[in-house]
C-alpha cells in the first residue's frame, strides 16, 4: 500500500498520521470536500486562507470513540436528553470549515431534531465538542467563529475541557455540563483502563461508580 501524499482531480490520499497543510481559497476546500465524497478521510479543515488535510492513526478513532460513551455515560446517568453526531462537518462560508470528532446537543437538542442539514450561520451550535489531537492537527480556536460552549482536547494522554469566554476559550478546571463531578480525573482514569484492557471495561467500570456514588 502507498504512503504517499495524492492531492490531484482524481486521487485524494494522505497517509495515517501524516498532516498536510496547503494555501487554498474557500472554493478549493469547496471541491476537495466534494471530492473526498461521504468518506471521512483524510479529515479536513479550512481556517486563514489554508486547507489542513489528515488521517488519523487508529488510535485517534479508539480514544474519541471511548470520550463520546464517556459523554453518553455520564448523561444517561443524569437522565438528560441529548443528540450527538460523527462525523459531522462544520462551516461558514469564505471564513472557516471544521470537523469535530465528536460534538453533542445537550440544551439545544429540539434545535435540531429531525434536521438531515444544520445551517451553521442560524442554528445553534453543538453545546460539547470532543477533538482528539494524536498529530497536532486540533486547536482549539479554531472552534471560536461557532462559539461552541464547550470542548474537550484529548492531547497527551491529558484532558483539558475549555470554555468560550468573550471571544476566546479558556481551560477550566470543571465541565459546565458536570459540575459535579472531576471530569479530568475520571476521564483520564477511563483511558488508562482502556489502555491496560479494553474501552468495554473502562465503560463498565464507569457506570459501576456512578451507579455506587463513588465519582468526585
Amino acid at each position: 500500500m502507498s504512503s504517499s501524499v495524492v492531492v490531484s482531480p482524481d486521487k485524494l490520499q494522505v497517509p495515517p498520521g501524516a498532516v498536510l497543510r496547503l494555501p487554498a481559497t474557500w472554493q478549493q476546500y469547496q471541491q476537495l470536500m466534494r471530492q473526498r465524497g461521504d468518506g471521512s478521510v483524510p479529515r479536513m479543515k479550512y481556517c486563514d486562507g489554508a486547507v489542513l488535510l489528515m488521517s488519523p492513526l487508529p488510535v485517534h478513532g479508539r480514544d474519541s470513540s471511548l470520550l463520546a460513551d464517556i459523554v453518553k455515560t455520564l448523561l444517561d446517568h443524569t437522565g438528560r436528553e441529548y443528540d450527538s453526531f460523527t462525523p459531522v462537518t462544520m462551516d461558514l462560508p469564505d471564513e472557516s470549515g471544521v470537523e469535530p470528532d465528536y460534538c453533542f446537543y445537550i440544551d439545544n437538542w429540539p434545535a435540531v431534531s429531525g434536521k438531515a442539514r444544520i445551517d451553521w450561520q442560524q442554528d445553534p451550535p453543538p453545546d460539547l465538542a470532543i477533538e482528539v489531537d494524536v498529530t497536532s492537527y486540533s486547536n482549539v480556536a479554531d472552534y471560536v467563529p461557532y462559539r461552541i460552549p464547550e470542548i474537550w482536547l484529548w492531547k497527551k494522554q491529558r484532558l483539558q475541557i475549555y470554555g468560550f469566554q468573550g471571544d476566546a476559550y479558556a481551560v477550566q478546571a470543571r465541565s459546565r455540563w458536570f459540575p459535579e463531578w472531576d471530569v479530568v480525573a475520571w476521564v483520564e482514569l477511563c483511558m488508562r483502563e482502556a489502555g491496560d484492557r479494553n474501552t468495554s471495561f473502562a465503560i463498565r467500570n464507569l457506570r459501576q461508580r456512578l451507579s455506587a456514588g463513588d465519582v468526585s
